[in-house]
């Protein structure tokens, strides 16, 4: 049987036997109580990576940037954001029907940032007419923005115009260590002038479920009892939050790996003829097909094993990651380059 390669996401991977022992033999009480050890543990480790004072465990990312968008704002508020953020364009519109605040878009770069001055223009001051902006959210790594890692340059331009009119500023860090491994810099510099960041522990770290959100103890106050409101509170969760120590004492070191198949995948598809990649920074390869349409290249990729996932009309993604060697890109490459001829173009 033909091995798949899976590259849909970095979200595909599976714990380590090393991982799973680490999960059984987990410490835990009822983390909706506040006593479970282990998850404790786990956000005074998150913390101290993110460069905020307390931390908070959640089952998922979207949960993580909704608690934060609730814990930023009142409902009726206007939050502001990238047209490419993962908030705006793949967390079901939770900002506006769960915690009630109005989205205004602003233009992505290429490079995942926003403009400073159009940060500043789209600030609104609440009046009779018009609700205030109390709210930005960025992102790094920018997801549709090909895992582009946001420069703390930038990041730092962004919260200071955001603070200058007084809103407050969340990061949706899902990826930021692998925007800390690529740019050669901590994720705590990366989020230092952000109020509150979150990050996954299901992605690069390869853990099978959670993120954690951090910032100041009063706002993590807050958005305790908006996970409970939510229903995120999870009883004996050290279960899960050993994954999450187990991954960060172990598999942050290894995202380089993951960004140098990204790129050799990228380099690879470029020589081919159909696909145009991006050069990836990070993990994530976006390839334009330029030859033959987009779904009968993914339906080949799936007939010999190769999993990838459509990311607009003539646009694919493939997301290297910790289950994935550089043999299988090298494999990958080669099953690839025998659909050459094959698909209709």
């Amino acid at each position: 049987m033909t091995r798949v390669i899976d590259l849909r996401s970095d979200t595909v991977t599976r714990p380590s036997e090393g991982m799973r022992q680490a999960m059984a033999a987990a410490e835990v009480g009822d983390d909706v109580f506040g006593d479970d050890p282990t998850v404790i543990e786990l956000e005074r480790r998150a913390a101290g990576l993110s460069g905020k004072a307390a931390a908070l465990f959640l089952p998922s990312g979207t949960m993580a940037n909704l608690v934060a968008v609730m814990s930023h704002t009142r409902p009726g508020d206007e939050i502001l954001l990238g047209d490419q953020s993962h908030i705006f364009q793949y967390e079901l519109g939770g900002a506006a029907r769960l915690a009630g605040t109005m989205t205004r878009t602003l233009t992505n770069f290429d490079d995942g940032s926003l403009d400073p001055d159009q940060v500043l223009a789209a600030a609104r001051t609440e009046n009779l007419h018009s609700p205030g902006s109390t709210l930005l959210c960025l992102e790094n790594t920018h997801n549709r923005c090909g895992g582009a890692a946001v420069s703390k340059k930038a990041t730092d331009s962004l919260a200071e115009a955001a603070h200058s009119r007084g809103l407050s500023v969340h990061l949706d860090g899902a990826r930021i260590f692998n925007a800390a491994a690529a740019l050669g810099v901590s994720a705590a510099a990366l989020a230092e002038n952000c109020d509150s960041v979150s990050f996954c522990l299901s992605k690069g770290l390869g853990c099978p479920v959670g993120s954690v959100l951090c910032g100041s103890p009063e706002f993590i106050s807050i958005a305790r009892r908006n996970r409970k409101m939510l229903g995120g509170g999870m009883r004996q969760a050290g279960i899960l939050a050993a994954a999450g120590i187990y991954a960060i004492d172990r598999n942050l070191q290894r995202l380089a790996a993951d960004h140098e198949n990204a790129r050799l995948l990228a380099d690879g598809l470029r020589e081919l003829g159909p696909f145009r990649p991006n050069t990836p920074q990070t993990n994530i390869v976006v390839a334009d097909v330029v030859a033959g349409r987009l779904n009968d290249w993914l339906a080949a990729f799936e007939r010999e094993g190769i999993l990838a996932v459509a990311f607009g009309p003539q646009r694919m993604r493939l997301v290297t990651h910790l289950d994935v060697a550089r043999a299988d890109i090298d494999e990958a490459l080669s099953r690839i380059q025998r659909m050459i001829g094959a698909v209709p173009v």
